[in-house]
Parts: C-alpha cells; structure tokens; sequence
C-alpha cells in the first residue's frame, strides 16, 4: 500500500510538472534561427549578437568543440545542417556549433574534436600556443558592444527594445497607455531591432508589444508579470 501511495503521488508530480512546461512561453530562438539560416557553408567563426557560430567541413563522422572557460572537460557535438533545393535533392551540408557567449567573456580559446582528434579550427587563423603544456589553441575576441536592451538612458528616458521579424510594425502598449496599443509605433533602427523612448516619470510599468493582433512580451527583459485575464506581460522599475 505504500509503496502504491510512493508511485501515486511521484505520478501526480509528473503529470503537473508537464502540464506547466505546457503553459510555459515558448523560448525565443529567433537570434538562433536566424544566425544558423543566414550562413550558407563553412566559414570562419561568425559572432552575432550573443551567440557564435562554429562550422566544419562535412568529411568527418563526427565533430566536436571544448572551450577554455570548460577547462576543455566538456565536448560539445556539431550538428549537421542541409541544404535542398526546390525538388528536394540536396545541394550542400555541413557541421555546427553555436555558443551563447558567457557574460563578461572579452576572448575564448578552444579546440576542435574531429572524428576523435583534437586539433585547431582550421577555419580559424587566430591561434595560441601554450608553450608549457605543448598546445595550441584556437583563438576569438569578443567585441564588447553594449547589450541592446530596455533600459532608462541617462538623460532620463525610458528606451524600450524589441527583437522581431524585420520589416514589421510594432506597436508598445502598457499600463502607461491604459493598454492602448495604437499610440505607440516603434522604430526599425536595424532589421528586425525596435526601439522607442518615452519621458516616463518613476513607478512600475507594466507592458507589451503588438504586430497586429498579437500581444508578445519583451524578450530583452527578464522582468515578468501576470494580468487579471492570464496573460503574461513584461514590467520595469523607473526609478
């Protein structure tokens, strides 16, 4: 009997566990998906945003990648990336890898694992060689670009940023709106990067963004809240 009560409740757990990873937002990929369908072969590292893209050539059976700031503990396998063209043959493919670049990172070194070898990327000419250990190194500097973000700027506004799709229309509504959201057009300062500013005087906002019909929040802000009717919305602290 108790044991059946142990596998009951361990059940239980299990079905409401899955039910709110059901409810939860969708992680946005969109930087990743984007990064990954821009590249059209193997090339040298490409730095994005947060995130770097790593590419091999397709003779191998398997590749791999470990980092410094791992110790070089971990591998991390590539995956493979194909090309179709309209009938569905397949023109090209390649391996990758694409790291989220840790916080405060300025340079990372590491080492590619092909087919079992460990080696430098060959698509990589920036090397280091560790001359008390005999090893040299695969070598990336990170540019250190200020994160695009929603913030309060220093002459005292209020920036909101949004990454979506390029060439759409979006729309910023909040609290500050009374949740009208035909006030506020944001502006493409880039493809696909929104921005507006607003004199917003201190308090707690709460807001979201809109491209036609649909209501999404800011993916710039970790900083979330829930309406009355469920919905899940971005909030700031203006201080």
């Amino acid at each position: 009997m108790k044991k059946f009560a142990v596998f009951t409740f361990f059940a239980f757990f299990v079905l409401i566990s899955a039910s709110a990873k059901k409810d939860e937002p969708k992680k946005d990929t969109y930087d990743y998906d984007n990064l990954v369908t821009s590249v059209r072969g193997v090339r040298s590292p490409l730095i994005s945003d947060e995130y770097i893209l790593f590419t091999a050539e397709k003779n191998a059976r398997n590749v791999g990648i470990a980092f410094d700031f791992e110790n070089f503990s971990k591998i991390h396998a590539f995956s493979m990336r194909k090309l179709f063209d309209y009938e569905g043959e397949q023109t090209n493919s390649w391996y990758f890898y694409v790291l989220k670049i840790p916080p405060k990172t300025q340079k990372i070194s590491y080492k590619l694992v092909i087919d079992g070898l460990w080696t430098i990327d060959p698509t990589n000419p920036n090397t280091q060689y560790d001359s008390e250990n005999g090893i040299e190194f695969s070598c990336i500097e990170i540019p250190q670009t200020k994160k695009n973000i929603t913030e309060k700027t220093p002459d005292g506004f209020t920036k909101f940023t949004c990454n979506f799709e390029p060439g759409k229309k979006i729309r910023l509504a909040g609290t500050f709106t009374n949740w009208d959201s035909w006030i506020y057009e944001m502006t493409e300062t880039t493809p696909g990067k929104y921005e507006i500013y607003l004199p917003l005087p201190p308090g707690t906002y709460y807001y979201a963004y809109f491209t036609g019909l649909k209501q999404f929040i800011d993916t710039t802000n970790p900083a979330k809240a829930y309406t009355t009717d469920g919905k899940t919305v971005s909030s700031i602290v203006v201080k």
